[in-house]
């Protein structure tokens, strides 16, 4: 029972054939229960691995919503909120486990800043490391430093890492542009006022959409290390065998793309479109025919520079330079 004038939270968890992952996932949301009341809900878009089924056979205390059709992970997210009346909401991936207290220490830290309307926590890799788990918004100037490799060789460098704030520890609270959706608390207070995800999004740019709209609204997006979840990283998007992954393997390029154009367009502009397909296209442009004469050993680089330039042509015309969104599911 929920103590008199302790907030109330939610956890919402969307699902896509991640069943074994999902069943971990719930339980660590369940073990924070015993000391933090927690709603938990279920989303599921249409899994074939028989997630639904397990969550009611072994969760029944979780609500479920199983999806007849794959709605994406925004317009799910949307369809669990418009169902609950709590304080806060908590984005939890299927792929990823709370640690012990996250949900406490981050929502008693937002109840202590009443201007944080979105708060984020350290992501832990499966060795336990720290992921990048701050950033800032996205730009030509921050892609091309990615694209470059200047981000990755300089992580530490204020400018070339600017990207994951590059020398920022991970150690302490810190005011940044946006967290992943990884796990992520939400206000409910600064939903009403702005809404929560843009549904054009399928699947990408809906949590760096909304940092944008909260910071345009006055409520601050902050990084708090006191609350850490372990994360493997793309486990809904790695089921999708019938599409074409990034170089990191973690995301799927023609969802990544069309959610890319459509957040520069919508927030910035056709020149913002332009601009950032510029970067990427004709830095791969370049590499592909760089890599064009040399022998088999180069193949794979000129085949991902191959796959970059004909998903990004391709997203450019699916959204008509950033400015519809395709119709779903993607």
């Amino acid at each position: 029972m929920v103590q008199a004038g302790k907030p109330t939270v939610a956890v919402i968890v969307v699902s896509y054939n991640t069943a074994d992952l999902l069943r971990e996932c719930l339980k660590s949301a369940l073990q924070e229960n015993q000391s933090f009341p927690l709603d938990v809900c279920v989303v599921d878009n249409q899994s074939e691995d028989g997630s639904p089924e397990m969550v009611q056979r072994e969760f029944p205390q979780v609500r479920l919503l199983a999806n007849p059709d794959n709605r994406g992970f925004a317009a799910a997210n949307n369809q669990a909120y418009e169902q609950l009346t709590n304080d806060y909401v908590v984005l939890l991936n299927p792929d990823a486990e709370l640690q012990e207290g996250a949900v406490a220490r981050i929502v008693a830290f937002m109840e202590e800043h009443p201007d944080c309307g979105l708060c984020g926590g350290r992501l832990l890799n499966s060795d336990g490391s720290t992921a990048p788990s701050a950033r800032r918004f996205p730009s030509a100037l921050n892609n091309f430093l990615i694209l470059s490799g200047l981000s990755d060789r300089f992580k530490q460098h204020p400018f070339l890492g600017r990207a994951d704030y590059g020398g920022f520890d991970h150690g302490s609270v810190k005011e940044v542009d946006w967290v992943p959706g990884t796990f992520t608390v939400i206000r409910s207070a600064m939903l009403r006022q702005i809404g929560f995800f843009d549904e054009r999004y399928f699947m990408y740019y809906e949590e760096t959409d909304l940092c944008l709209r909260a910071n345009k609204n006055g409520w601050k997006v902050v990084y708090f290390p006191g609350a850490e979840v372990k994360h493997i990283g793309g486990a809904c998007s790695k089921t999708r065998q019938d599409h074409a992954m990034d170089q990191g393997g973690d995301q799927l390029l023609d969802y990544r793309m069309r959610a890319e154009f459509l957040y520069f367009r919508k927030n910035f502009g056709l020149v913002s479109v332009l601009a950032n397909a510029a970067v990427e296209l004709g830095w791969h442009g370049l590499r592909f025919l760089r890599y064009w004469r040399q022998g088999s050993a180069s193949e794979p680089k000129r085949a991902y520079s191959r796959q970059i330039l004909t998903h990004g042509w391709k997203a450019l015309r699916d959204t008509h330079l950033g400015k519809v969104s395709p119709p779903k599911p993607w």
